[in-house]
């Protein structure tokens, strides 16, 4: 049977394209672009996708070993339950996968989601399809992408098992000869006539006269008598009489068919059905008397028993109802006490972690104390300090020593000055 399987090209964008793959063609895909129907292509796919799992036989094989439902035509191709979808998608997906030749471990309800969808699509891979779109779109469990992976799963499987799709057979009808069937439904002429002439006298609402009715009959008679006296006697032969009645005996014969929506027909069947029902009612009613007679006998037994354990146990159910009031009040004593020790451990961790910043400053102010590196940094700031003192007095020696030089500078000059022989013209006219 030829049948062309349509296969959605995973991709999704706004460019997605369709793959329309016949079932005859060699693995070649014709590629169109998405038009307004492709929205519901995927319950197209689906459908397909179905039909192959019959194929394939996955509902003895898989539904009934996991104990699951079978898939309606629009499973996957619409939101019910994801996390239910998910499971069944990654359940199929396995099977198929290992129906396909290559080995896949069945995946359990608690494994990682994203590890099951990366090995289901690296498997679909190795099979030489595209799936060309991010594994989240795999997580919801529904859509066209799950339409899509399942349903080249199942062609790799058909293809493995060596299942081929063939042109579809009709069959030849042929023409029954019309033979007519010698049974109790085969009616004469005569009874037929016999029949509707009681069916229309039952249904008949009027009442006919005796009378005028033995009259006709008086002067058809009559008139058949006149007619008989002509007839003195017959020129037939009859052995070709004979032969001549039995060829168009069968001829004569009617046969009517039955009607299923006859209602004597169901009344036949309810009285039929009736009978039948009562003579099974008297052999079942026997077993089932017999039945309630042994539960009833074994009920009685079950609650003598019952009575006799529980009058040989009363003083140890006695007993036991005393050790658990013990344990309660055990119990309750205990969770007193659990709450002491809890409240003084507390209050022991918040001593100790005084304690210990106590110890930590006792270690401190003696390794302080007893530390000799303070004293070397004194004796090196000491030793830094003379140097500097040292510098410091070398700088002031050769600032006073610039500064005699230029006291005796200028008091030489001064003296210079007092000194000179020649006085200038001006200043003595000045004066």
């Amino acid at each position: 049977m030829a049948v062309a399987a349509a296969v959605a090209s995973p991709v999704g964008v706004e460019d997605t394209v369709l793959r329309t793959r016949g079932g005859d063609a060699a693995g070649e895909g014709v590629y169109v672009e998405r038009g307004p129907g492709a929205a519901y292509h995927m319950f197209v796919v689906m459908e397909d996708l179905v039909e192959k799992l019959k194929l394939l036989r996955y509902e003895e094989k898989i539904l009934r070993k996991n104990n699951l439902k079978p898939l309606s035509r629009h499973y996957f191709a619409l939101p019910t339950n994801p996390g239910e979808q998910f499971y069944m998608f990654c359940t199929l997906a396995a099977w198929l996968i290992n129906k396909a030749g290559c080995p896949f471990e069945q995946p359990q309800e608690y494994d990682d989601p994203n590890a099951t969808i990366s090995n289901i699509l690296s498997e679909l891979r190795s099979f030489g399809r595209s799936a060309d779109f991010p594994p989240s779109k795999l997580k919801s469990g529904h859509g066209e992408h799950v339409c899509y992976v399942l349903d080249c799963l199942a062609e790799e499987a058909l293809k493995y098992v060596g299942f081929s799709w063939k042109r579809p057979v009709y069959p030849v009808e042929e023409l029954e000869e019309e033979t007519v069937p010698e049974d109790d439904a085969e009616l004469t002429v005569n009874k037929v006539e016999e029949e509707i002439v009681e069916e229309e006298t039952d249904n008949e609402e009027n009442f006919i006269d005796l009378n005028v009715l033995k009259a006709q009959t008086y002067r058809l008679d009559m008139n058949e008598s006149a007619k008989q006296e002509d007839i003195l006697e017959s020129t037939t032969d009859a052995a070709e009489w004979n032969l001549e009645v039995e060829r168009v005996l069968p001829q004569l014969k009617v046969t009517i068919r039955t009607d299923n929506k006859d209602w004597r027909i169901h009344v036949d069947q309810m009285h039929q059905h009736k009978g039948e029902i009562e003579s099974a009612l008297k052999e079942t009613k026997g077993f089932l008397d017999k039945l309630h007679n042994e539960i009833s006998r074994t009920l009685e037994k079950i609650s003598s028993r019952e009575k006799y354990i529980n009058n040989q146990l009363e003083h140890l159910v006695q007993e036991y109802r005393a050790a658990q009031a013990q344990l309660s009040e055990a119990r309750e004593r205990y969770q007193q006490g659990n709450g002491g020790v809890t409240e003084r451990t507390r209050i022991l961790s918040e001593i100790t972690e005084e304690l210990e910043k106590v110890k930590q400053e006792m270690e401190e102010k003696g390794s302080s104390m007893t530390d000799g590196a303070p004293l070397v940094k004194i004796k090196q700031s000491l030793t830094k300090l003379k140097q500097e003192t040292v510098q410091m007095d070398i700088r002031i020696g050769v600032v006073e020593h610039t500064l005699l030089q230029s006291k005796l500078k200028e008091k030489s000059n001064m003296t210079r000055d007092m000194h000179a022989t020649i006085i200038p013209e001006s200043a003595i006219g000045s004066y």
